[in-house]
């Protein structure tokens, strides 16, 4: 058995990015590695420019999402599960000397811009370490219950509506952590256990002088969602 920390990301507005230019910056309908990456490393107080240290929590970790169509929430009777459905919403911007899908900036120009969110949604996340990973799951777990700087759900325009560490606990996989978790969800994405639908994914940050992602694969997980 292995030990897996949860997170719960729920907040009215969610955005995880894929391929942006400042014309058009869509989000994934699920939180990507990258997105994943930089709600650890806020909460460990890490810089975006110290890449070595970035580099040494991205290979410590291994992490698998399930999309929630339920959450426990808290209600008059106790907790009960509240049915969620995400909608995707574009949001409507005008941006000067930004760079365009098509061709570079120009100096002085403004271009119409629509960035993409993801409302009301929520997921779980079962986050696991790697043998000999230079970041602990014990060091993880303190920074997750007091972050070091303020985790946001992909920008910063989304805050999470509440605390993301969910505790801990001990599964054979990801996938079994999650099937163990509170809620439950359709589909899981998973980096640590495969299965026959495998996903490539360009969302894994390379660490240098310039935004770059390489590619990963995931596995798709279909579940049957608790009414």
């Amino acid at each position: 058995m292995a030990r897996f920390l949860i997170l719960r990301l729920d907040g009215p507005m969610q955005a995880w990015g894929t391929h942006t230019f400042e014309d058009f910056r869509p989000s994934n309908l699920y939180p990507t590695r990258s997105g994943l990456l930089g709600v650890l490393a806020a909460c460990l107080g890490i810089e975006r420019s110290d890449h070595a240290t970035q580099a040494a929590l991205a290979a410590s970790v291994e992490f698998s999402v399930r999309v929630d169509t339920t959450v426990e929430r808290l209600g008059v009777n106790g907790h009960v599960n509240r049915a969620k459905a995400t909608v995707k919403i574009d949001d409507y911007h005008t941006v000067i000397d930004a760079r365009r899908v098509n061709r570079p900036p120009k100096k002085g120009e403004t271009i119409q811009s629509w960035r993409e969110y993801l409302f009301d949604a929520a997921f779980t996340v079962a986050v696991g370490t790697k043998s000999d990973a230079p970041f602990t799951m014990d060091t993880i777990a303190v920074a997750l219950r007091r972050p070091l700087y303020t985790p946001t759900l992909g920008r910063r325009a989304c805050p999470p509506t509440r605390p993301l560490f969910d505790g801990e606990l001990e599964a054979a996989d990801g996938v079994a952590a999650l099937r163990a978790s509170r809620g439950s969800g359709a589909l899981i994405y998973s980096e640590s256990l495969e299965s026959g639908q495998p996903l490539r994914l360009r969302d894994v940050p390379l660490h240098g002088s310039k935004r770059q992602f390489g590619t990963r694969l995931v596995y798709l997980h279909k579940e049957t969602p608790c009414s």
